[in-house]
């Protein structure tokens, strides 16, 4: 794939020194995080990352729209699958998703080609979504008796003929068939985990689900991504849950964590991402950090070989990315005790 244009960083939209935020929510001007600069690299083929938790409220949503919009703004093409019946990636992207807007839907249970459910997002350049509306809610039941049912969103892919650099699915808080589909699509899974002690208690079945599919559906899935969200500093709980997924899952973790934020919270009702809302503010620097660690990361990995539109692999690349095995993990093994709750 062809190096696509690389913007500048975000500048910050508030004037300021280098700092910490105190927080998004007081008065008077911000102080500016203090962030590594650099473009991002594109990647040498399309990346298809899964953002995946059954665990509800981690961030899932929240962190897809925000690292969609951030690597967009730095030069790639990203396109958001929204496979949450709920909708909320399209909020966050400023798509219309009501019950007669075509959508993913239709392309998992009717056959409808994606590109002819895929919108631009008016506020962010390169950047494009495919809806999700309420009727996905009922795919559940619908697909179990179509043919090759979990494997109906790769085939959509591969045959989806625009270029792209990455495609990030946000999956519903389950482990059904529309998380099985996404599974299957996509050769990377990014995990987000909220910094309290219950986010890692469903960790271990979203890991076995992953081995499952890997070992049945998908040999190039893997996880090549763990990210901590509402991270909050003030609290022991949340430093420590970081220490051990941190210490558990070293590879995977990035070193930018996404902390609690207000701006992040009120961008949705916007029908914005942080990055568009406010992007000098704590979330969107962290996210465009978090951007920026998940490319360089990737710049010299293959991604997934199946997709027709993804780069060729230059002279002596291989087809299929390295395999890593993903790790094991139950909350027994993070050693958290009963007070810590």
């Amino acid at each position: 794939m062809q190096g696509y244009p690389v913007a500048a960083p975000v500048a910050p939209s508030h004037s300021g020194v280098a700092g910490t935020y105190v927080g998004d929510s007081l008065p008077g001007p911000r102080l500016n995080v203090s962030r590594e600069t650099g473009a991002i690299p594109p990647p040498p083929r399309t990346r298809m990352m899964v953002v995946a938790n059954q665990k509800g409220g981690v961030g899932k949503t929240t962190t897809t729209v925000n690292i969609a919009a951030a690597l967009a703004m730095n030069g790639a093409r990203v396109l958001v699958i929204d496979l949450d019946p709920q909708g909320n990636a399209s909020t966050a992207l400023g798509i219309d998703h009501h019950a007669d807007v075509p959508s993913v839907y239709d392309v998992l249970v009717d056959g409808k080609p994606l590109a002819d459910v895929v919108q631009p997002v008016k506020d962010v350049e390169g950047l494009f979504c495919a809806p999700a509306t309420i009727d996905l809610a009922g795919a559940e039941i619908e697909l179990v008796s179509l043919v090759a049912r979990e494997s109906r969103l790769k085939r959509a892919l591969d045959s989806y003929e625009q270029p792209l650099d990455y495609v990030l699915i946000d999956c519903p808080p389950s482990l059904g068939l529309l998380t099985v589909n996404a599974l299957v699509a996509g050769a990377e899974v990014m995990i987000p985990i909220q910094c309290e002690y219950y986010a890692l208690e469903g960790l271990s079945q979203l890991l076995r689900n992953v081995e499952l599919v890997r070992g049945h559906l998908n040999p190039a899935l893997h996880i090549s991504t763990i990210l901590l969200t509402m991270y909050d500093a003030r609290t022991r709980l949340a430093a420590q849950v970081a220490e051990e997924v941190r210490t558990h899952f070293a590879d995977q973790v990035l070193r930018t964590s996404i902390p609690r934020s207000v701006r992040i919270s009120e961008a949705p009702s916007y029908g914005q991402t942080v990055m568009t809302y406010d992007p000098g503010s704590s979330g969107a620097l962290s996210y465009l950090e978090a951007a920026r660690e998940i490319a360089l990361r990737g710049a010299g990995a293959n991604a997934h070989p199946a997709n027709p539109y993804a780069t060729q692999a230059g002279p002596g690349e291989g087809g299929h990315p390295q395999q890593s095995a993903a790790p094991s993990a139950s909350p027994q093994h993070f050693g958290m005790v009963e007070e810590n709750r």
